[in-house]
C-alpha cells in the first residue's frame, strides 16, 4: 500500500487533500462554535501553539527530524505565512455571520481560482472537458449565492477575499514544494500565526475596539478572556485539527498537480451542511442544495476524468521527497 502510493503522486496527493479538509471542516464548525465568546485572533493563537506543538512531537519524527525544517527560501514561506493568515481570517470573519454551509460555499470559488493560476502561472494543462467541469462547479456556487438575496450582506465579502489569498498560498505552495517538505511548509505557517495572532491581542486584545454591533467586527476586535474549562477540549481539537489539515494540504499541492487536487476540496461543501445541520441547526433550502448538487457533481467528475487520463499516460508530475 505504501509503495502504491509512493509511485502514483496523484493518488498520494488527493488522499492527502481529502484528510487536510476533513480536518480543516472540524476547525470551521469548531471557530464558528467559539466566535460568539473570544477574540479571532486568541482563539487562532490557541490553535498555531498546540497545533506547532503536534507537529514538533508528532509529524516532525516521522519526517526526519529538524532537518526536515531547514530552508533556503525563508522568505517564500513568510510569504505564504501571510497569504494563509489572510485567507483563515477573512474567512473565519465572514463565517462568525453567515452560515456555515454558504460561508464556505462561497469560499470555494477558490479552487476554480487555484485551476486557472495553475494554467497561468504554473504552465499545467487543464483540458476542455476539466473546463466544462470547473465551470459548471461555479455555476453551482453561483445558484448557492443567489445575487440579490440576503446573502450578499457585506460579510459575505469575507470569503471571496479569502478565497485569492487561498489561491496564491496554493501557487506559492506548488512552487516552493519542489525543494521544501510539507513539515517545513507546515511549521513556517505555524511561526507566522503566532507573530500575527499575537501582536494583534498585544494591540487590540483589550477589546477598546469591540461592541460594534456586528458579529464579524466583534470577533476580530473582541477583548481577551480566560478560555472556560469546558472550551479547552474544543480549542486543542482546533489546533490538532489545524496542524494535520496544514500538512496534509501542504503535501497534497506539494506533490500533485494543483488542477487536480483542487477538485478534492469540494467536500468540504456537504461537510459544512452536516456540521450546520447537526451544530448551528442550519438547514439549506431547495434551491442551496441544487447549487451543492452541482459543486459536488463536477468535482466528482473531475475525479473520473483524470482517473481515465491517467490510466492513459505516464504522470507526468514529478515525485518528490520529503
Amino acid at each position: 500500500m505504501i509503495k502504491t502510493l509512493t509511485d502514483n503522486p496523484t493518488l498520494l496527493g488527493t488522499l492527502s487533500a481529502l484528510v487536510a479538509v476533513f480536518c480543516f471542516s472540524i476547525n470551521d464548525m469548531a471557530i464558528k462554535f467559539l466566535s460568539g465568546d473570544y477574540a479571532l485572533h486568541q482563539v487562532v493563537l490557541i490553535r498555531a501553539v498546540i497545533g506547532l506543538v503536534v507537529l514538533l512531537a508528532v509529524l516532525l519524527p516521522l519526517s526526519g527530524g529538524f532537518a526536515a525544517l531547514r530552508t533556503r527560501r525563508l522568505g517564500l514561506h513568510l510569504a505564504r505565512g501571510a497569504c494563509v493568515v489572510f485567507a483563515n481570517m477573512s474567512f473565519f470573519l465572514g463565517i462568525a455571520t453567515l452560515p456555515l454551509a454558504e460561508g464556505v460555499a462561497i469560499f470555494f470559488v477558490a479552487p476554480m481560482v487555484i485551476a486557472v493560476f495553475s494554467v497561468v502561472f504554473l504552465k499545467e494543462r487543464v483540458g476542455p472537458r476539466r473546463w466544462a467541469a470547473i465551470a459548471t462547479g461555479l455555476l453551482g456556487v453561483v445558484i448557492v449565492l443567489r445575487p440579490g438575496t440576503e446573502v450578499f450582506q457585506f460579510a459575505s465579502l469575507y470569503p471571496v477575499a479569502a478565497a485569492f489569498g487561498y489561491a496564491s498560498l496554493h501557487m506559492l505552495t506548488r512552487y516552493i514544494g519542489r525543494t521544501e517538505s510539507a513539515l517545513a511548509m507546515s511549521f513556517y505557517i505555524q511561526l507566522t500565526f503566532i507573530m500575527v495572532s499575537g501582536s494583534m491581542g498585544l494591540l487590540v486584545g483589550d477589546g477598546r475596539f469591540a461592541d460594534t454591533g456586528d458579529a464579524s467586527l466583534d470577533f476580530l476586535f473582541r477583548n481577551w478572556v480566560v478560555p472556560d474549562s469546558a472550551d479547552w477540549g474544543v480549542l486543542v481539537a482546533i489546533g490538532v485539527a489545524s496542524a494535520f489539515g496544514g500538512f496534509g494540504i501542504s503535501q497534497a499541492y506539494r506533490i500533485a498537480e494543483a488542477a487536480v487536487v483542487a477538485p478534492f476540496e469540494y467536500v468540504a461543501i456537504p461537510l459544512s451542511v452536516l456540521w450546520g445541520i447537526l451544530v448551528f441547526n442550519e438547514w439549506p433550502d431547495g434551491v442551496a442544495l441544487a447549487g451543492i448538487a452541482l459543486i459536488t457533481g463536477s468535482g466528482l467528475y473531475m475525479i473520473w476524468r483524470e482517473s481515465r487520463l491517467r490510466s492513459a499516460r505516464v504522470p507526468d508530475t514529478p515525485r518528490y521527497r520529503r
